[in-house]
């Protein structure tokens, strides 16, 4: 349903008429113009504390002392002026207190508000028009292409995915990258597990591949044995320091990827794109797509880290160590030290050994994705989704690009958002520093660390997925994973129990259901759980999962959120399209007194009976009842300042929080309006039409946090 012109954008109108008259008035120039909302209904609808500024700027322009109230008093007449306003107080000292026409308001909702305006609200927001100079870039879920992912990896991909959502809804245009580290000592680490363990070849692991059952992906099978490795250079024991003899062979995998074109490679390759596609699997259960998927392999094949160290170099922004514990390695300084010894190696951009650290291609990638390293992959697609987005993924083979004149070119964003822990801050600021001694001209806003604390579990969230806990763990309020500990759970695991857990709760409510309904029911009901948990938190809030707190159906979860939507859903199931259709036009009628253009589709209404209809549609939302139901209509209408303050804020948990908010308050009206055995002609259509308006809004709200709403609950 398209609103916003009715009553959305009339705050913008509003703002518009103050700085017009403020021009007009006072001769001043009004920029930024401030709007509240009040507390409370009967306070009015916006507030606007501009008599105040203008009195401090008339001072300023003219030394000349004005009073704040008399300029509201001026301001009030041209605010009244106002299509869908319907008065202006001026409180206190000089406050404006707008009260909006709630019959006008309400005929704009209606006039809106046809059965294909409202598909469009519900339809996925993530493919918006695309305006390709004006891209932004957000990078999520990297997962080390060497085992299964783990829980911790399901935070960072819903909060990426989300933000992505958010900035769609937006407007803006997003590309969503994956970067895929297949060069690092993880992959390595898992080669020389079957190399030097299960002595395995390239075909051997294809071989064994093939032969592993569902249950037990590739991704698991890794996941063991890169533990097994970690135990191998320490003879067995899980406490003992790691054997340097035993890590050379860590150095010789790394150094044989970072080369290529050799079997070690090759072997590589095969495991770190088939640990992706489970990756990418893991990732559509909770509805995450990408668009590219940039592999460390072919920064290093096209030259991208020779060409930022070349220009490192030039611009003295690193330096080559030739003593001390550093002696041997390129450094970039910076006074970014905090004593610890960890972070000291973050500063170290090429080791002593010739390998590249992580810091040191990221800055690189950085250059690339800001458009500003003068260099670009080849790509070829890697998988197409069932929605018929493919996704890409870079290659250094020119042979293999297959770009076209179709497929919107990769890289160059105005501002790049990475979506990594907190514990890479530091490695963060030292990328961000050593990307803008290259690239000068590139605003220190234009590279954003969307940072996330970890994600803990509660001890009977360890128990209910099999974890021993020692007493210790027991008594806490929650348990970080660890993977030296054996404290690790698999992603899809935790999803298999989530949805079990849902299934069990769906079979109690709707047996009737058949049993691929159960399924899919239980999968969105667990999936806008899990979301949900993970997204209502603020981003440096670490997060202690806990399954029957997600899956709960009372409280600030996804499922309470998804009831509403259902219930609001069952009404309009129960409704005949006659009725929908008086409903709407009832309230529509009231358009041209009401200060609403017609309805596009035919003539003005009589003057009249537009009166009449307005006159019974005010009487419905006055006094202490109507304020309530005009305050569920005003909340609904702050779905897009939800959302983007949750888009200037890099917070999705602000639009989560918005989300629940709605919920609360359409479930406050389900429980007290009986709209099907409402007699009241009037009040039936105005309690259908504020009923349409905040499904609309609430299914909207879910849906750019990526979750959707089953059909029963």
């Amino acid at each position: 349903m398209n609103t916003k012109s009715k009553l959305q954008g009339l705050p913008d109108a509003l703002r518009e008429r103050v700085r017009a008259t403020a021009r007009e008035h006072f001769n001043i120039s009004l920029e930024q113009i401030s709007a509240e909302v009040p507390p409370r209904t009967e306070l009015g609808d916006l507030a606007f504390p501009v008599a105040f500024e203008l009195a401090k700027r008339i001072k300023q322009a003219t030394g000349q002392k004005s009073n704040p109230r008399a300029i509201a008093e001026e301001l009030r007449a041209a605010l009244e002026r106002e299509a869908g306003v319907s008065r202006v107080e001026v409180a206190g000292a000089g406050y404006l207190n707008v009260f909006y026409n709630r019959p006008a308001a309400l005929a704009g909702i209606a006039l809106g508000s046809d059965e294909e305006d409202r598909a469009s609200t519900t339809e996925d927001q993530s493919r918006a028009p695309q305006h390709e100079h004006d891209k932004l870039i957000v990078e999520h879920t990297n997962i080390n292409p060497n085992k299964a992912a783990h829980i911790g990896h399901l935070r960072n991909a819903v909060l990426g995915d989300a933000f992505v959502r958010i900035l769609r809804a937006r407007g803006e245009t997003v590309e969503v990258d994956n970067y895929i580290d297949n060069t690092g000592v993880q992959v390595a680490d898992v080669v020389v597990g079957f190399v030097h363990l299960e002595r395995m070849t390239l075909e051997d692991v294809r071989r064994m591949d093939a032969s592993l059952p569902p249950e037990r992906p590739f991704d698991y099978y890794c996941w063991d044995l890169y533990a097994r490795v970690g135990l191998f250079y320490r003879h067995g024991n899980a406490e003992a320091k790691e054997d340097p003899e035993l890590l050379k062979l860590r150095v010789e995998t790394l150094h044989a990827l970072e080369a290529g074109d050799n079997p070690t490679a090759e072997l590589a390759d095969y495991v770190a794109t088939r640990v992706v596609e489970c990756h990418l699997k893991t990732m559509l259960r909770l509805g995450i797509e990408y668009d590219l998927l940039p592999r460390e392999s072919d920064i290093l094949k096209l030259g991208f880290w020779q060409r930022a160290f070349e220009r490192l170099k030039e611009t003295d922004a690193i330096r080559f160590e030739t003593e001390g514990r550093n002696a041997g390695c390129w450094v970039l300084p910076t006074e970014m030290h905090t004593g610890n010894d960890e972070h000291e190696a973050d500063k170290i951009i090429v080791r002593s050994n010739g390998t590249v650290t992580y810091a040191g291609k990221d800055i690189a990638y950085q250059l690339w994705k800001l458009g500003k390293l003068g260099l670009d992959f080849n790509y070829k697609p890697f998988h197409t989704y069932e929605d018929g987005h493919t996704v890409w993924v870079t290659t250094s083979d020119a042979s293999e690009d297959s770009q076209t004149s179709k497929r919107s070119h990769f890289g160059g964003g105005r501002i790049v958002y990475n979506v990594i822990d907190t514990r890479q801050s530091y490695t963060q600021d030292v990328v961000q520093k050593g990307t803008a001694a290259i690239a000068a001209d590139v605003s220190s806003e234009a590279s954003v660390h969307l940072s996330y604390e970890v994600v803990a579990l509660s001890p009977a969230a360890c128990e209910e997925l099999g974890l021993e806990l020692s007493a210790e763990d027991r008594a806490r309020p929650h348990v970080e994973m660890s993977g030296r500990r054996g404290l690790g759970v698999k992603a899809d695991d935790l999803l298999n129990t989530i949805e079990a857990n849902a299934l069990r709760e769906v079979e109690a409510r709707h047996a009737e259901l058949s049993g691929d309904e159960k399924r899919k029911t239980a999968h969105t009901i667990a999936v806008g759980a899990l979301r949900y948990f993970l997204l209502k938190w603020t981003r440096n809030s670490i997060i202690a999962f806990d399954f029957k707190e997600a899956l709960s159906f009372e409280g600030e979860t996804g499922p309470y959120c998804q009831y509403a939507a259902v219930r609001a859903n069952s009404i309009f199931r129960k409704l005949d399209d006659a009725t929908l259709r008086a409903a709407r036009e009832f309230v529509a009628g009231a358009t041209d007194v009401a200060g609403v253009e017609p309805d596009a589709e035919g003539s003005a209404i009589a003057s009249d009976a537009a009166a009449s209809r307005a006159t019974e549609i005010g009487r419905v939302l006055e006094g202490e009842a109507g304020d309530e139901l005009w305050s569920l209509v005003t909340l609904a209408g702050r779905l897009d300042e939800a959302i983007a303050q949750a888009a200037a804020q890099a917070e999705p948990a602000h639009l989560a929080k918005f989300v629940f908010q709605l919920a609360r308050a359409f479930n406050l009206f389900y429980h007290r309006h009986r709209i099907i055995v409402e007699e009241d002609a009037a009040r039936r259509a105005v309690l259908i039409n504020i009923a349409a308006h905040v499904r609309d809004h609430l299914t909207r709200g879910l849906s750019t946090l990526g979750i959707d709403v089953p059909e029963k609950m």
